[in-house]
């Protein structure tokens, strides 16, 4: 990534640099954590846009990087809720977006599938028997999706919460200011 020039809205003044080896970090550690590299580093790529906006072209040129690749790691993005796409004003091009609000939305999306995975696990118990050695393990897996999914409730609403307090703060702060 020696190409240095500044996308599409940066900040002047931005170390394009150093924000590019921040995106390969973060990146990185995702990886580490499970994600597909690309994707991670294509979801990066778009947090650290001031626009929150790139096209497939824009983020291909950023990462240097194939269209192929970023439409796999779009792709998989859009998946899991993180991004979405809408066609750019005037063009025939697709623009993927990252909100303020995706990690938010992309945890409370998890919801069904904590759903599912306890419902057949209590299924699992039932019918290997809830007094087996199996059928009691299966049971207490079941619970904790349960419990981790009525946690991850309060947690959201406690942060949305939290959200909304920090930003009124904002909010009074700059009218005061």
């Amino acid at each position: 990534m020696t190409d240095l020039r500044a996308p599409e809205g940066a900040r002047p003044g931005r170390d394009q640099e150093a924000v590019l080896r921040f995106v390969e970090r973060f990146a990185s550690t995702l990886a580490d954590a499970g994600w597909p590299r690309m994707a991670a580093r294509v979801f990066v790529a778009l947090l650290a846009t001031d626009s929150g906006a790139l096209t497939a072209a824009e983020l291909s040129d950023e990462l240097r990087v194939s269209p192929a690749a970023v439409s796999g790691a779009v792709r998989y993005l859009s998946h899991l809720d993180l991004i979405s796409r809408e066609r750019e004003i005037g063009t025939r091009r697709d623009l993927y977006r990252v909100d303020n609000e995706a990690w938010q939305g992309a945890l409370s999306n998890r919801d069904q599938a904590l759903v599912r995975w306890a419902a057949g696990l209590a299924e699992g118990s039932e019918l290997l028997g809830p007094d087996t050695p199996a059928g009691r393990r299966l049971a207490e897996s079941a619970e904790f999706f349960e419990f981790i999914r009525r946690e991850i409730q309060t947690i959201m609403e406690r942060w949305v919460e939290h959200r909304d307090a920090v930003r009124a703060a904002e909010a009074r702060e700059a009218a005061a200011g």
